[in-house]
């Protein structure tokens, strides 16, 4: 399969002192070459879905043009190179976050129903009446309802870890909350409205002083910046392909083997079973044994395709490419008097939330699209955040590594046309 043109020997300073090419890098994005209303597209709405390198649309082409096969079941040649494909999406995955081996990783949809598959299974089983379930006031709604329904189901009980007005979490709060009821804590590690990169190697310490395992939602921080699960400790993690500039419909949920093995399986079906009678099933080992049905294998080999683009332009640069475009962008809007950012943590990932006094979010949202610029406006699927600050909603701009201080200009402009507008 083709090899993406940004390699080690492309790469140069680029004019904000990081080793990222980024003139280079577009153009292996095409979704970013094409006007909007006319003008030259601004994408800025990377913590909703990143676009997709050449790579990653090439591999998911190639395997239905050429290997386009059923996985695990078939001895004939194409069924084994499709195997081998995806089973190396395992290996390339597990590698990604460092989990310990690749019967860890399980693949999902997404970082949605990787949550719902713990619920369902180790939360049924090890989650009572009376229990707790400890989560934040940042999280998505998809780190909040499944909880909910595991606690209808139970008679458990969820509790919140407050955040403060900088939209970080009240980490004295989170202590007084761990109890012997605390049976799970569930927790984003970068807010996907708010930008706040969680202490999340601290949370999980102090979980486990009380034998308390922590599931991580990891789909705004994987394509941001390096997570290591062996080194975080952390008992289960997830994260979507399509916001790591892979395909949609694909993700992973890495558990801790000690938790697989115990665990139920999530659905019923074909490649979960070793053996079937209408008297007993026997269920196959991990990780096949929540895997049921022939699964997206196409995305999967695509998902492979993005996180190893990533590798090679290197996470360290990333992260730090992106961090400038953050205080960029952040120092140039904050002359806007009109303008309020919400969320100011210490440590925050690409995004950048906004209010602009007594001027909806959906009109600011339709002022830029005009534009030609791509932001998201609403409550983010982070309700709670939005009543935490007493407002309806946002704007937010999200950066990824191919945007540029010339499109945070775009923006600001554009912002400022907005105040116009309904001043």
């Amino acid at each position: 399969m083709e090899k993406s043109t940004v390699i080690e020997s492309d790469r140069r300073e680029s004019k904000t002192g990081n080793m990222l090419d980024v003139e280079s890098i577009r153009k292996d994005f095409p979704a970013l070459n094409q006007d909007v209303y006319g003008k030259p597209l601004v994408y800025l709405d990377n913590a909703a879905t990143a676009q997709k390198p050449q790579v990653v649309i090439n591999a998911i082409t190639e395997f239905y043009s050429t290997i386009n096969s059923n996985v695990h079941r078939g001895i004939h040649y194409l069924s084994q190179q499709a195997t081998e494909a995806y089973e190396s999406a395992r290996v390339t995955s597990q590698k990604f976050i460092n989990a310990s081996e690749s019967s860890e990783i399980i693949f999902v949809k997404g970082t949605t129903e990787a949550i719902n598959l713990v619920a369902s299974t180790f939360g049924i089983e090890n989650i009572g009446k009376g229990d707790e379930i400890l989560v934040s006031n940042m999280e998505h709604h998809s780190n909040i309802v499944p909880w909910q329904l595991l606690c209808e189901k139970t008679g458990a009980k969820l509790k919140v870890i407050p955040i403060n007005d900088s939209g970080e979490l009240e980490m004295d709060e989170l202590k007084s909350l761990l109890t012997d009821k605390t049976k799970l804590v569930s927790i984003i590690h970068v807010s996907n409205s708010l930008g706040t990169i969680n202490p999340m190697k601290e949370i999980v310490t102090l979980a486990h002083e009380k034998n308390i395992p922590v599931l991580v939602d990891g789909a705004q921080a994987v394509q941001h910046i390096t997570v290591d699960v062996q080194d975080m400790d952390c008992d289960f993690y997830t994260f979507s392909g399509h916001k790591v500039y892979g395909p949609t419909g694909v993700g992973v949920l890495y558990a801790k083997k000690m938790h697989l093995e115990k665990m139920p399986p999530y659905q019923g079906g074909g490649e979960m079973i070793s053996t079937v009678s209408f008297e007993k099933t026997e269920y196959n080992t991990i990780p096949h044994k929540f895997e049921a049905g022939t699964p997206n294998i196409a995305g999967v080999i695509g998902l492979a395709k993005a996180l190893n683009y990533v590798n090679k332009l290197g996470l360290s640069a990333i992260s730090a490419y992106e961090s400038q475009l953050l205080t960029y962008a952040s120092a140039e809007v904050e002359k806007i008097p009109e303008l309020r950012i919400i969320g100011r943590a210490d440590r925050k990932a690409s995004v950048l939330s906004f209010v602009l006094e007594n001027i909806h979010p959906h009109d600011v949202g339709t002022v830029l699209d005009r534009e030609g610029i791509a932001v998201r406006s609403g409550h983010h699927c982070t309700q709670p955040v939005m009543d935490r600050y007493q407002i309806p909603a946002t704007s937010r701009a999200s950066f990824a590594f191919y945007n540029t201080e010339e499109e945070i200009d775009r923006l600001v402009k554009s912002i400022k046309r907005v105040v116009k507008l309904f001043g």
